[in-house]
């Protein structure tokens, strides 16, 4: 790993038959908790996958792995993603740059299929902030 970080996750869900609805209000309450709790979330997306109305992924990107540790680690939080449990037959994550080993760790002691893509040394990464 680098010694940069740019964490850019993705979180593939497969919703119950019959269980859309119950979902997209536990995910709608997860989106506001997180919005006004968590700075280090620099953005907070949840699509249905056009193929299959079962599908969705959250698209999160993150300030640096602590603040992914953060959330998923944040009260509210997991107190909603604990009813994902019962309304889904499919969860996974999919990382996208660098993270510390701890959000491997972490992944991992949940055991949650993961996937990461480590960012190689081609590419690079705007800094300036536009008004």
């Amino acid at each position: 790993m680098t010694d940069r970080e740019n964490p850019f996750f993705l979180a593939r869900i497969t919703v119950k038959e019959g269980m859309v609805d119950a979902y997209l209000e536990i995910a709608e309450a997860v989106d506001k908790v997180v919005e006004k709790t968590e700075e280090g979330m620099l953005f907070h997306s949840f699509d249905r996958d056009p193929d299959d109305q079962h599908k969705f992924v959250w698209t999160e990107v993150y300030r640096k792995s602590d603040d992914f540790l953060f959330h998923v680690d944040n009260p509210p939080v997991k107190e909603k993603v604990e009813k994902h449990a019962e309304l889904a037959t499919h969860f996974s994550i999919e990382i996208y740059g660098n993270v510390s080993n701890e959000v491997i760790e972490k992944i991992n002691s949940r055991e949650i299929p993961l996937k990461h893509f480590a960012t190689t040394s081609v590419g690079y990464i705007r800094s300036e902030r536009f008004a």
